[in-house]
């Protein structure tokens, strides 16, 4: 059986509104619901969120296909970067590479990748020690946390090589049994499940 990682679409950037608390764009909602279309999200028998606004409004929209319980755990949230707040994207996107290229060490403050990476591998880890292995399962998240995640799976070195496309609203696959990762990222409403 399977477990996907999906990382939430577009959102509505406010720089006045703390990141955490920003919610889906009216782009990032309707791309969940035409994910929440497609036969795989009527399998999912449990969706595991980030507490963050904008991964809980997308496993509430992909539950909505299945029925299945959505469980939200703090723990699985972003990169924590309130040390420096809002970013303008370019410059997010140079502090992005950084934080990638320099996994042991803090972009101004931010949570080092590499504690991030240990915190959302526990998190999954537990989760799926509890989990019924016969039951598809998504956790839905972030980008960021989610490209920690699937270097670890392929027992690669952290780097942003691994990271989704622009954008966010992408899903990679990975076997329950063997932890390894056997869809690569794809746009979630593009995903047409395993054959």
């Amino acid at each position: 059986m399977y477990a996907l990682y999906i990382t939430h679409p577009q959102v509505r950037i406010d720089p006045a509104v703390p990141v955490p608390d920003w919610g889906l764009s009216d782009v990032g909602a309707a791309r969940a619901r035409l994910a929440a279309e497609r036969p795989w999200a009527r399998e999912l028998g449990l969706i595991v969120s980030s507490g963050e606004r904008k991964a809980i409004e997308t496993a509430a929209i992909l539950a909505s296909a299945s029925g299945a319980a959505v469980e939200t755990i703090e723990a699985m949230h972003e990169n924590d970067r309130s040390a420096t707040g809002f970013l303008a994207p370019p410059e997010f996107e140079a502090a992005a590479d950084w934080f990638f290229a320099h996994p042991e060490e803090s972009f101004k403050g931010w949570e080092r990748a590499i504690d991030a990476q240990r915190r959302i591998v526990c998190e999954v880890e537990a989760v799926l020690a509890r989990h019924d292995p016969q039951v598809p399962i998504a956790f839905v998240g972030h980008g960021g946390v989610g490209t920690l995640l699937k270097c670890h799976l392929q027992r690669k070195p952290i780097a942003r090589q691994g990271d989704q496309p622009g954008g966010g609203g992408n899903l990679f696959g990975f076997d329950l049994a063997k932890r390894v990762v056997s869809c690569d990222w794809t746009p979630m409403e593009d995903w047409q499940g395993w054959a």
